[in-house]
């Protein structure tokens, strides 16, 4: 019998794209994707001032994932110092949710990507709410 795998989502080499790949991820609705564009020690910080990490940290994408809507992302800024990158991103989710609900969420996130050593681009600091 075979094993069953999740599904991936490509894995960027360009920081700019990393949003999109996170977005791909998101969108899957498995949160096995997203786990995947962060490194393993990674910090979420699903409310402000609230960090998380590890198992807490798939729980929470898992809780907006839930909602059962996609996420919209668009890059306002992203610098690059060798390894790093500060991605600046608006972001929403917005729609009727799958309890039916009206749904809208949305930030500017201020997240700190690195690169690894197999040229990809993952989450070290996901700050979906930014300054808030």
């Amino acid at each position: 019998m075979s094993e069953i795998h999740p599904p991936r989502v490509p894995l960027t080499t360009d920081p700019a794209q990393h949003p999109a790949v996170f977005a791909a991820a998101f969108d899957s609705g498995d949160p096995a994707a997203v786990e995947q564009v962060y490194e393993p020690a990674a910090v979420l910080v699903p409310a402000p001032g609230k960090p998380v990490t590890g198992e807490d940290r798939r729980l929470a994408n898992a809780r907006f994932q839930d909602l059962g809507l996609p996420i919209e992302v668009e890059p306002r800024h992203v610098y690059v110092a060798d390894d790093i990158a500060l991605l600046i991103v608006d972001w929403k989710i917005h729609g009727t949710g799958a309890d039916g609900s009206a749904v809208h969420i949305e930030g500017t996130a201020t997240d700190v990507a690195r690169r690894g050593p197999d040229g990809h681009w993952r989450y070290v600091i996901d700050n979906p709410f930014g300054v808030a």
